[in-house]
């Protein structure tokens, strides 16, 4: 079993990230989750919320992993979210499985409390991650531009009331995240520092090669 590590460096997190060789695809998004994470927890703790800013940057950035797994991975056969923490937890970081495994859509969706549950009680680190990634495609946009990506993509799984429940969720996170932030959603911005962390990752790889 591998001894629990502290949360990773922004540098660290890159490395982790790259070390999948992840599509061009999949790092815009990581990227732009991570970004818009890392701006709301800096406006968070400048408000004086207590929050682990290097968890969520860690988190946001490293959330969809299980995404680019090699098929033969056992994490990639798990749902999603659950498969990126397991292998972060076996690699020494399961500081970050809250957050990861809190964030994909589907917990959103559903008749029972589980969902109202947690946005009741979750930790902040959960509901800015998961916040992010409502709002961050490619780029930084509205929730409405994501969840019509959603639809488009998993067309099955929204009658039953999923939709509406999924909605209404996403909009109580949403206030629940940028009260404590003090900006309206319309003020939301990115916090732009995956570009120096890549670049490290990539400079400490070519100097161990």
């Amino acid at each position: 079993m591998i001894d629990a590590m502290p949360v990773p460096s922004r540098a660290a997190a890159a490395a982790l990230l790259l070390s999948l060789d992840p599509p061009a695809w999949h790092l815009r998004h990581a990227r732009a989750v991570a970004e818009v994470a890392g701006w709301l927890a800096a406006r968070c703790a400048e408000r004086g919320e207590r929050v682990d800013r290097g968890l969520v940057e860690a988190a946001a950035l490293l959330h969809d992993l299980d995404k680019v797994l090699p098929r033969d991975d056992p994490a990639r056969a798990l749902p999603h979210g659950e498969g990126s923490a397991a292998w972060l937890a076996a690699r020494g970081h399961a500081e970050l499985t809250g957050p990861i495994e809190a964030h994909p859509v589907t917990r959103l969706l559903g008749p029972g409390p589980e969902a109202d549950a947690w946005l009741a009680g979750a930790p902040l680190e959960e509901l800015i991650v998961a916040y992010a990634d409502k709002r961050a495609g490619q780029r930084l946009e509205p929730m409405a531009a994501r969840f019509a990506h959603w639809h488009r993509r998993y067309p099955d799984g929204w009658g039953d009331g999923n939709d509406a429940r999924a909605r209404r969720r996403a909009a109580a996170l949403e206030h629940a995240v940028c009260a404590r932030a003090g900006v309206a959603p319309a003020g939301v911005r990115r916090l732009r520092w995956t570009g120096r962390a890549l670049a490290a990752a990539r400079g400490a790889a070519e100097l161990a090669a």
